[in-house]
């Protein structure tokens, strides 16, 4: 593959055809914030699903800003990631999630080890903007290692690209569309009727609690005998 020159924020390198422009920006030691993107560099597996439009950077000649994580570099391409627009649409992403997301972070499983709440606090949201209905779900506690809460889901697609391209299990995937999109097992069964096998790496990549291990203080010894590996 021949090399490509990139400019982002002024700085200009050159990089491998296939590039992203988030892979670009960190080889400039430029960051990006982002969300639901997962580089698995031990396994080669990135989940790059561009779900959230949290990394979206300004491309001179574009109309549109780009999600960076999906977006391929070209020759001559002049990017810039930290302009007004790019940080107003970010905290409208960021916004809009933690409009559908529970606001009980101080009791939390993930509290202060929360992507989305990290992010909010860098984007210096403090309020909820936007009030509607909110998506619920009925919490999955079936299993005795893993429960299930997709009220605190934000779609990042990254349980589905671990259980299903890494572990090959294929227990997850998306049911029904738009605003009713949750992610669960086959047919929507509870954990402990799932293919799963309870590995527990699911929960490794879930940006924040709608994927935790039963913890036997916690939930009453709801998973006694149960484990993750």
């Amino acid at each position: 593959m021949g090399l490509i020159n990139v400019t982002i924020n002024n700085q200009t390198i050159a990089v491998e055809e296939g590039t992203t422009i988030l892979e670009a920006a960190k080889k400039l030691d430029i960051r990006i914030p982002t969300l639901c993107y997962l580089n698995l560099e031990h396994v080669k597996t990135v989940n790059g699903s561009a779900s959230c439009r949290v990394c979206v950077v300004e491309i001179e000649g574009r109309r549109n800003l780009a999600p960076s994580c999906a977006t391929p570099v070209s020759e001559g391409m002049v990017v810039r990631t930290n302009t007004l627009r790019c940080i107003k649409a970010r905290r409208l992403v960021v916004e809009l999630l933690l409009s559908n997301h529970p606001t009980d972070c101080l009791i939390c499983e993930k509290n202060l080890n929360c992507e989305l709440q990290s992010l909010a606090a860098e984007l210096d949201i403090r309020r909820i903007k936007f009030h509607g209905v909110r998506a619920t779900h009925e919490k999955d506690i079936s299993s005795k290692a893993i429960i299930r809460n997709m009220d605190k889901c934000i779609l990042c697609r990254r349980c589905e690209t671990m259980c299903n391209e890494v572990q090959t299990v294929h227990v997850y995937s998306a049911v029904n569309r738009g605003f009713d999109t949750f992610i669960a097992p086959a047919l929507n069964l509870p954990m402990d009727k799932s293919i799963c096998t309870f590995c527990g790496q699911c929960v490794s990549v879930c940006p924040t609690a709608a994927l935790t291990v039963v913890n036997e203080a916690r939930d009453g010894g709801h998973g006694k005998n149960g484990s993750c590996s």
